[in-house]
C-alpha cells in the first residue's frame, strides 16, 4: 500500500497548510478567548474558506463541487485542524452531509438542497441527533427496547409531518441553514426500526434555536439546542422510507463521521509536537536549555512516535474507506470507530505532554498549549467516545 499523496492531493494539502498559517492561525486565539460562545463564531473566515472550496470539498465535481477523495479530505482536515481544531470542524461538518445529499437523496431534493448550499459561503450544515435523555444510546441503542433513544416525535398530517421535541449540542446549531433531523415515527418499536430522517431548513416554521452552549474546547464551533414546536416538514424531505432512518445513510460505507474526526485530532498533535519542540529548544532553565533534559528528550518522543502511528492508522483508514465507497470488489478495510478511539487516546497525551513541557507556563488561559489540551478534552465524549470501545468489543467477538 502506498499511501503518498498524488499531485492534486498534494495540492489541496498545500493550499489548506496556506490558508490555515495566513487566515486561520492569526484568528484562533482571539476567538478562542471570547466569553460568548455565540460571538466567537466569525463568518468572515468562514467566507474565504468557502471561496477556496473548502465547504464544498467533498461535493461530487459533477455537481459543481470539487470530488475530493477521503485521502484528500483527511490531509485538509488535518492541516485546518493543525491552526484550529474548531474552524477546520466547521467546515468538515458539510462534507459529510453534502456528501449524503449527492449518494442517497432524490434528484428533486438534490435540486432543492445541494444547488443553494453550492452557491451560497453561509450556507452551513449540521446534524440533529442528539437529546438531553438520548445519545450514546442512539449509537449503541437496547436490543427491542422502545423507550431508548430518541423522542422527537414526527406525525403525519396530509402531505406534512408535525415535529415536536428537542434536540440539544446541535453542530451548527445557531448558524446552519440546513438540518438532517432523526425523528421518532413510530414509539412503540426500537429506535432502528421507528426512526424517520429529515431534511429541515432553518427557516421551516416551528423550529428555533434556544440554548448556545458554553464549552471549554472546541469554542469556534457553534453547538446549540433545536426546539421543534409543531413545526411543519413536507412529506418530501424524507431521506429514504418511514421508519428507515437508520437504514438512509447505508449508501455511503465512507464511516466518514469517524474517521474525520482522528484526521482532526492529528491535525492538533502535529500542532502540539511542533509547538513542544519549539518551546524545548528556546527555553532555558537551569543553564540548560530544556531539550538537553533527558527527561524532557522522552516526552518529546513520546509525542512524536504516538503522533505518528495515528498519521498513518488515519492515513490507511482514508484509504481503505475510499475504496469501499467506490464498490471496489477486492477491497477490505478497518472499521473507523477504531482509528476514532485510538485518536481519543492520542491527542489527549500529546496535549498534556505538550503541557507538562511548558510546566507551569502551560496553565496560563493565554497560551495556544492550554487551547490544545480544551480542544483535546471534547473526545472525551465526542461521537460516543466510550461506547465506541464497547461497539468494537461486539464487532470483534461477535
Amino acid at each position: 500500500m502506498d499511501f503518498s499523496l498524488n499531485e492534486e492531493q498534494r495540492v489541496w494539502q498545500l493550499k489548506a497548510r496556506k490558508f490555515a498559517q495566513e487566515e486561520i492561525a492569526p484568528i484562533s486565539l482571539k476567538r478562542h478567548c471570547i466569553s460568548d460562545p455565540r460571538e466567537t463564531f466569525d463568518w468572515d473566515i468562514i467566507g474565504r474558506g468557502s471561496k477556496l472550496g473548502f465547504r464544498t470539498l467533498a461535493v461530487p465535481k459533477e455537481w459543481g463541487g470539487h470530488g475530493a477523495d477521503l485521502v484528500t479530505q483527511a490531509a485538509v482536515i488535518a492541516e485546518l485542524a493543525k491552526a484550529d481544531s474548531a474552524i477546520a470542524k466547521t467546515f468538515s461538518q458539510c462534507w459529510k452531509w453534502s456528501r449524503l445529499i449527492a449518494l442517497v437523496c432524490t434528484s428533486d431534493q438534490k435540486e432543492r438542497f445541494l444547488k443553494p448550499f453550492l452557491a451560497d459561503d453561509t450556507y452551513l450544515l449540521g446534524y440533529a441527533a442528539t437529546e438531553p435523555n438520548a445519545s450514546s444510546d442512539n449509537r449503541m441503542p437496547p436490543e427491542n427496547d422502545p423507550r431508548a433513544g430518541w423522542k422527537l416525535r414526527a406525525e403525519r398530517h396530509g402531505d406534512e409531518w408535525i415535529l415536536n421535541g428537542g434536540k440539544c449540542y446541535i453542530a451548527n446549531g445557531n448558524v446552519g441553514k440546513l438540518f438532517f433531523v432523526s425523528t421518532r415515527t413510530n414509539p412503540d418499536v426500537n429506535i432502528r426500526e421507528g426512526t424517520t430522517l429529515f431534511i429541515v431548513p432553518r427557516d421551516t416554521p416551528g423550529l428555533r434555536v434556544g440554548k448556545v452552549f458554553n464549552k471549554s474546547g472546541w469554542r469556534f464551533y457553534q453547538n446549540a439546542e433545536l426546539i421543534f414546536d409543531d413545526a411543519r416538514v413536507p412529506n418530501a424531505n424524507i431521506i429514504g422510507e418511514v421508519n428507515g432512518g437508520f437504514r438512509a445513510r447505508g449508501g455511503d460505507a465512507s464511516q466518514f463521521g469517524d474517521f474525520e474526526l482522528a484526521a482532526n485530532a492529528l491535525g492538533i498533535c502535529d500542532a502540539a509536537v511542533e509547538m513542544a519542540v519549539a518551546h524545548a529548544r528556546t527555553h532555558r532553565q537551569d543553564g540548560k536549555r530544556l531539550v538537553d533534559y533527558q527527561t524532557v528528550q522522552l516526552k518529546l518522543s513520546e509525542m512524536h512516535v504516538i503522533t505518528e502511528a495515528l498519521r498513518a492508522f488515519v492515513m490507511r483508514t482514508a484509504w481503505e474507506r475510499e475504496r469501499a465507497s467506490r464498490g471496489e470488489k477486492d477491497a477490505s478495510f478497518v472499521n473507523a470507530q477504531f482509528v476514532m478511539i485510538f485518536s481519543k487516546d492520542v491527542v489527549q497525551r500529546v496535549t498534556h505532554l505538550n503541557m507538562e513541557i511548558y510546566a507551569a507556563a502551560g496553565d496560563m488561559m493565554d497560551l495556544a498549549v492550554d487551547k490544545l489540551v480544551r480542544d483535546a478534552s471534547v473526545w472525551t465524549h465526542l461521537a460516543g467516545s466510550t461506547i465506541l470501545r464497547i461497539m468494537s468489543v461486539k464487532a470483534l467477538t461477535a
